[in-house]
């Protein structure tokens, strides 16, 4: 019998040049070689459409997303009611495939009475609501903290409705235990991220500085960025070069304010590879908890020794491939001891045993089709 799967897509999940359109995107050629006929549904705000994506989908069909006050909702959260749209509704209710959400954010038909018999899965990128909080914590608009903070308010309550009412599937075990712990939540399994066919290709020996990369245009990453100039390396004068798209004027200055750090704006997806593979060490702290860090997964397939936080591996299984630091104090002695550290084949072979099989996409796609069909 053939397998057929409506997916709604948040966003339109090529081309994967960002960190969340890898588990979107590199999901479909593996549900594809493992026997399921895809029927795709991207919401579209300023992607496009995408030929490439008729190669592993039956059907693409792609609509628009609500802005702005057509998506102010005193009941739904934002990124729910911005996706609500009834033709889509519609595309579904022509058949009773199983339904596969990208996201809390696709989720509107699991809440719509014309769905209670259907066959409903949520893939959770995070635990929004809480996501949404540390968005508030870590900005320093007036405006977009209030919205963070209505926003978490909301998701909040859906997500506690939410989680009775579907099968989901989440990034990490940490988000996996909260939805089960806070909304009681019976249907969660875990699923590792899809990822491109990265290899464990890390180099051996010594690069000469460390390296933190991320989109610098979001608050959480820019307040990172901060800590570790201001809290880190204003301490420890060892050269940190920074890199990321549309860097603020404020911290572009601040990173030359000495000369062993430097920030680098905008690089090409070759250039940020290269800058990774070649630093001695990967410095990434975070602020956002939840989900799992695309950034701190790309850096353990391909650059040498990682520094991190305790956000940026909770609840991930990563942490073993990573030297976890908690304050500013442990960040600098950690840095100071690896600086003159090579990195060796010993770790590489750690790093094989521990992320080749966690992310392997064939496998992966096998465990959704047992899930979803039975098998």
């Amino acid at each position: 019998m053939d397998k057929h799967l409506h997916i709604i897509s948040l966003n339109v999940p090529y081309p994967a040049d960002y960190g969340g359109a890898f588990d979107l995107y590199y999901k479909l050629p593996a549900l594809q070689a493992a026997g399921v006929k895809i029927h795709l549904h991207c919401f579209d705000y300023g992607r496009g459409k995408q030929e490439i994506l008729n190669q592993y989908c039956e059907s693409v069909n792609y609509y628009p997303r609500k802005k702005g006050h057509q998506a102010i909702s005193s009941a739904l959260p934002y990124i729910v009611a911005s996706r609500k749209n009834e033709e889509l509704l519609q595309n579904l209710l022509q058949d009773d495939y199983p339904i596969f959400m990208e996201g809390v954010h696709c989720t509107y038909p699991v809440m719509d009475p014309r769905f209670k018999d259907r066959k409903c899965f949520v893939r959770l990128h995070n635990v929004e609501y809480r996501y949404y909080k540390d968005l508030y914590r870590s900005s320093s608009s007036p405006l977009k903290k209030a919205y963070y903070w209505n926003e978490s308010r909301l998701l909040r309550k859906y997500e506690a409705q939410l989680a009775q009412k579907a099968t989901f599937w989440g990034v990490t075990e940490a988000d996996d235990q909260v939805y089960r712990d806070e909304f009681g939540c019976k249907n969660i399994e875990h699923l590792p991220l899809y990822l491109p066919e990265w290899q464990v290709d890390c180099l051996e020996g010594m690069g000469n500085y460390c390296f933190y990369h991320a989109d610098l245009s979001i608050d959480a990453n820019e307040k990172a960025a901060t800590w570790l100039l201001k809290e880190v390396f204003e301490k420890i004068k060892i050269p940190l070069v920074i890199a990321g798209k549309n860097p603020s004027p404020q911290l572009m200055e601040l990173a030359h304010v000495h000369s062993h750090t430097c920030l680098v704006a905008n690089p090409s997806e070759k250039e940020m590879q290269d800058m990774l593979a070649k630093a001695h060490i990967n410095v990434l702290p975070a602020y956002i908890e939840t989900g799992m860090k695309v950034k701190l997964v790309n850096a353990l397939f391909h650059g040498r020794h990682c520094v991190v936080n305790d956000a940026m591996v909770a609840g991930s299984g990563l942490s073993p491939a990573c030297y976890v630091g908690t304050t500013a104090t442990a960040f600098q002695e950690l840095i100071s001891q690896l600086y003159h550290q090579p990195f060796t084949q010993t770790e590489i072979e750690g790093r094989k045993r521990l992320l080749t099989p966690m992310f392997n996409n064939a496998a992966n796609a096998k465990k959704q089709v047992g899930w979803i069909w039975g098998e």
